[in-house]
């Protein structure tokens, strides 16, 4: 039986995937995610009044930081070299909803940046504002788009 999962080996154990013979292409990859927040916290994020400081600001530069260390934090991921790595925060009706974008030329995908970069983004607000709010709720992050173009010369 041939298995199914690049990430395991012949052996049954985890191996990072040999990607040395892909040809190199584009790569762009495209997350979301989104943080329940209560109106008083809303409101104080608004007036920039959190203990901890700038919410939005300091939640994007989370992100990209994370994004950069993402084969750090996931064992079996390669290490890439990051051309673009674009976080926004936004607030939203009833919360705080965190978009990235990252790309890279490189020879295997970039999603898990994207989608690193969210979930560090999400629980940076979750941090900063865990004192002034007990209800918050991380939800709903996942890939939107990734895309692979071929180099052009």
């Amino acid at each position: 039986m041939t298995n199914k999962l690049s990430h395991i080996g012949a052996d049954n154990r985890p191996t990072m995937v040999d990607v040395g013979d892909k040809p190199e292409s584009v790569r762009i990859a495209k997350a979301k995610g989104f943080i329940t927040l209560s109106d008083e916290t809303l409101k104080q994020i608004n007036a920039n009044e959190m203990k901890k400081g700038n919410v939005l600001i300091t939640a994007e530069l989370a992100g990209v930081q994370a994004a950069k260390k993402t084969a750090d934090l996931i064992p079996l991921c390669h290490t890439l070299i990051i051309s673009k790595a674009d976080v926004k925060a936004t607030i939203l009706e009833d919360g705080i909803e965190v978009c990235s974008e990252v790309k890279c030329i490189g020879q295997t995908g970039i999603e898990m940046e994207a989608l690193t970069a969210v979930s560090v983004s999400l629980l940076t607000v979750y941090d900063m504002c865990k004192a002034v709010d007990k209800n918050m709720k991380i939800c709903g992050i996942k890939l939107i788009e990734k895309t692979k173009e071929e180099v052009s010369i």
